[in-house]
């Protein structure tokens, strides 16, 4: 064994556990290609000010859980801790905007933050997520739900439940801000606590502990606050996720850990994670693009944790405890049939067929154990003999049947057998 191990809070993935996670991804990259998003990757580090002012200084993400760096040349740059001010930061880089809008983008990538690790909290954590950039559109915020949702539902997950929140705008959040600070600084909290009243008195909400939340019963609540435009806005995404069949709880108190967040807030949580049971969420984000110095494009998005999906998969008995590599196996007894089912395999493989062979040397039963743990469905045994009479057996690993076949049919039989 190594004398190194992966750092704490990290882990590797490895078969069969990274499968799952190929799934997920996969699913949820063909259900957002549907509505026609188009995949972005950007670097794994960016200047550390990007994040700064696109998250939020008073996030703990920024405050607490950044991996920050300087470089040689004295750069501040800091690895990824959620990617949305990434995709904005290059789509306006790349002048998407000046296209046709809305932009829509998706990833697949690794994040990192300094966080006390446990199940379903890593330092360094997997998300795949979904933006739309540059429109202003009710229906745009429920198409982006919608597609987060049938995204659990095409991996199967029944218990995946939707919270919503409307976080205001320009014109009615800074009343709402102003009645929650002056409720806020009339409790007993801690300094860290005060302080953050007077940046940001809406992540106070967000605050996990008991004796906070406590004191935040009677807390004036945003939705009495809305303007007759963030209103109507919100009635409107409801009413739309209402029309397609969706179950929502709506949460006065959802706020997000980011501070970019307007108008449209959500989050997806399953019960069977414990205390960390978001699997996702989003929002939209109408004018973090002007803090980041490109000009006006309001936007929504969301992101969904890879790794918390896989577990809700697993609270649900929905993982595969076997998952086959490959469809067929190739057995060779001899140096001729190494040669002829070499390039059988090799040809499997070009029409999509997926095939293994025995390497190394070893007798028909070591062969065939390797077959076995293979979970291929289908076996090509050949010997001698068979290469005498232009002959392949092919067998059923699953009934254990074995029937001969010629050389020139043997491709077409294993491909209809699979079909």
């Amino acid at each position: 064994m190594s004398t190194f191990r992966a750092p704490k809070g990290t882990f590797d993935l490895i078969p069969p556990t990274s499968a799952a996670y190929q799934l997920v991804r996969e699913t949820m990259a063909e259900t957002v290609r549907l509505a026609g998003y188009q995949y972005i990757e950007t670097p794994a580090f960016e200047d550390t000010a990007l994040f700064k002012r696109g998250v939020g200084e008073s996030t703990d993400i920024v405050n607490k859980e950044m991996y920050t760096f300087t470089t040689r040349g004295g750069d501040s740059l800091t690895l990824k801790p959620e990617g949305t001010a990434s995709v904005l930061r290059a789509a306006l880089q790349a002048n998407l905007q000046t296209g046709p809008l809305p932009v829509k983008l998706y990833y697949a990538s690794p994040f990192f933050r300094y966080e006390r690790p446990q199940k379903g909290r890593y330092r360094q954590f997997s998300q795949f997520g979904a933006e739309a950039l540059g429109a202003v559109d009710p229906q745009l915020d429920a198409e982006l739900i919608l597609l987060a949702i049938d995204s659990y539902r095409r991996l199967g997950l029944k218990n995946v439940r939707l919270l919503l929140n409307s976080l205001g705008d320009t014109v009615c959040r800074p009343i709402y801000r102003a009645a929650l600070q002056e409720f806020l600084r009339k409790l007993d909290l801690d300094e860290p606590t005060r302080a953050r009243i007077e940046i940001n008195p809406l992540r106070v909400l967000d605050d996990k502990r008991e004796d906070v939340q406590a004191q935040l019963v009677g807390a004036p609540l945003i939705g009495d606050y809305l303007c007759e435009d963030c209103k109507a806005y919100h009635d409107e995404v409801r009413e739309t996720l209402r029309g397609a069949g969706v179950e929502f709880t709506d949460d006065p108190k959802l706020v997000r850990g980011l501070d970019y967040y307007t108008r449209t807030t959500f989050e997806f949580v399953h019960d069977g994670l414990g205390s960390q049971s978001a699997v996702g969420g989003g929002g939209r984000y109408d004018g973090l693009s002007e803090l980041l110095g490109g000009p006006s494009l309001p936007s929504v998005g969301w992101g969904l944790g890879v790794d918390r999906t896989v577990l809700a998969m697993e609270a649900e008995g929905l993982l595969a405890t076997d998952v086959p590599r490959v469809d067929v196996f190739a057995v060779p007894l001899g140096d001729e049939a190494r040669k002829l089912l070499f390039g059988v395999v090799t040809e499997l493989r070009r029409q999509g067929v997926s095939a293994d062979s025995v390497f190394g040397v070893r007798g028909i039963k070591g062969a065939m154990k390797a077959a076995d743990r293979s979970g291929a469905r289908y076996a090509l045994v050949a010997g001698e003999r068979d290469l005498a009479e232009n002959l392949v057996q092919l067998k059923d690993l699953v009934s254990g049947e074995q029937s001969p076949v010629s050389f020139d049919q043997i491709i077409p039989t294993i491909k209809e057998k699979l079909s």
